[in-house]
């Protein structure tokens, strides 16, 4: 089935279960005519001895169509809308007067110009999980909590990071935090697996949780001295993993021209969802970018079969700054 999408103050979309399309109303030079009962020539008989005229009722013409384009799904709305109450723990004593609206999957299918499926994964990507039918975001403290309480019981059990064993998780931390809370930290961060004995294990992923503990260091600072932060990083991830700046990719930003190098945060899913917006918003950041600093800010923008060369081609100007290919806006940033 296909659906079309879209609030009043949005342009419609056309979604199937997968994929969404741009809709732009096309012209054609032949006209199209509606005859209800119509027979094509491969429907009547072709032996027929005398050829009888059919008349036929014209319910309806068109001189235009309903043209289809594939296009990324907007899905930026998605985090936005979760963002209004994210889920701080059960123990949370809100303000019972402030009433915030709780989605179900129904209710995103109704708001989001996405298909289902891309919602779905979506869901995914930002680590959303269901309370009571709800879909909710963790707030970022609480999250780093339940990581924090799993780190702390891998490192006092001395468990492989490669084989954490959920059972155990669930019975230890359980008188902590909500058991589905646990699991879901879990998934979040590691990749659910089953041994030969039937048990069901965790392999975590040391690229999610340095990123994580980074973010988590970045985000009370403006601006942070990249040696000391890499220090510092280093030193607060669990024992094994190695903290890297490639794993910052999307999240941080370093400015290698200030004296001492400093390293900031600037995560992409803050950045505006349009492209000329997007690319306004990087150039009003810093003036000029090189293709590796700009990559993980603008792939998210690429459409079906469309490179990020393409992108800075249509939307930047590139110069050669001390050997370094650089590209800069091609109109002035206010």
């Amino acid at each position: 089935s296909l659906v079309i999408r879209g609030e009043k103050d949005e342009r419609a979309v056309l979604c199937s279960k997968d994929k969404t399309y741009d809709m732009k109303i096309a012209d054609t030079s032949n006209m199209l005519l509606f005859i209800p009962g119509c027979k094509t020539p491969e429907q009547l008989n072709a032996d027929q001895a005398s050829c009888d005229i059919i008349h036929s009722q014209i319910a309806g013409f068109s001189n235009n169509y309903w043209e289809l384009r594939r296009c990324r799904p907007k899905l930026k709305k998605l985090r936005k809308l979760l963002m209004e109450d994210p889920y701080e723990g059960p123990d949370c004593q809100k303000d019972p007067t402030l009433t915030f609206s709780k989605y179900t999957t129904e209710d995103l299918l109704s708001l989001i110009q996405a298909s289902e499926e891309e919602i779905l994964h979506q869901l995914q990507v930002i680590n959303a999980c269901k309370i009571e039918g709800h879909w909710r975001i963790l707030e970022f403290d609480y999250e780093m909590k339940l990581l924090n309480h799993v780190i702390q019981l891998i490192d006092s059990e001395s468990w492989s990071l490669s084989k954490v064993p959920l059972c155990t998780c669930l019975e230890e931390l359980g008188s902590l935090e909500p058991r589905e809370m646990i699991e879901h930290i879990l998934l979040s961060y590691g990749r659910r697996f089953i041994d030969d004995a039937g048990e069901i294990y965790f392999e975590m992923h040391e690229d999610k949780i340095c990123r994580a503990i980074a973010q988590m260091l970045l985000q009370n600072a403006v601006k942070f001295n990249l040696s000391e932060f890499q220090e510092v990083w280093q030193q607060s991830v669990p024992e094994g993993m190695t903290a890297r700046l490639d794993q910052l990719k999307g999240l941080a930003l370093v400015d290698k021209t200030s004296r001492p190098e400093t390293i900031f945060l600037l995560k992409v899913e803050d950045l505006p969802e349009d492209n000329q917006e997007r690319f306004n918003s990087l150039f009003s950041i810093r003036e000029k970018w090189t293709e590796v600093d700009i990559t993980p800010y603008i792939q998210d923008l690429c459409a079906e079969k469309q490179t990020v060369g393409a992108l800075l081609t249509k939307y930047a100007r590139s110069s050669m700054q001390n050997g370094v290919k650089v590209y800069n806006s091609r109109r002035p940033i206010s």
